[in-house]
């Protein structure tokens, strides 16, 4: 997992897509994550742990509790590495959206340094979308 990282984010709660956004990954440090998720404009401050072992992530912010697991799509032609977390999402207070479960996707893409890891499948239509968001600065 690569920190610091900026990631295009998505979210889709209770069936609704919700606004697109920039999480940012400071530091992981003794498994430990902190960082921001920014949503039209508002940085809130995340916290959580990352399992290098089982590549997953869970993280919380004030309005959100957040969990998924990191995939990766290589790319030897373009010699670029596709970073995908993706997972599930539920509010909890003061959200208005409180007790509502979803998904969300994000990615991040590196320059592929050595041989490919993993370029046998297509990553899903949200590495399109978030990646989007991190070339066009939607997300800020």
């Amino acid at each position: 997992m690569p920190f610091p990282s900026r990631w295009g984010i998505h979210a889709e709660i209770a069936g609704r897509p919700m606004v697109l956004g920039e999480l940012i990954i400071n530091s992981i440090i003794a498994n430990r994550v902190m960082g921001t998720v920014n949503f039209r404009g508002n940085l809130i401050p995340i916290n959580g742990y990352w399992n290098e072992i089982a590549k997953q992530i869970d993280f919380d912010s004030p309005y959100a509790t957040y969990s998924g697991n990191l995939t990766m799509f290589d790319d030897p032609t373009t010699r670029i590495r596709h970073l995908v977390l993706s997972g599930r999402v539920t509010m909890k207070p003061p959200s208005l959206l409180a007790g509502r479960n979803g998904t969300w996707v994000a990615t991040t893409d590196t320059s592929l340094t050595g041989p490919p890891v993993s370029s046998s499948d297509l990553p899903p239509v949200g590495v399109f979308l978030t990646s989007n968001i991190l070339h066009s600065g939607l997300g800020r």
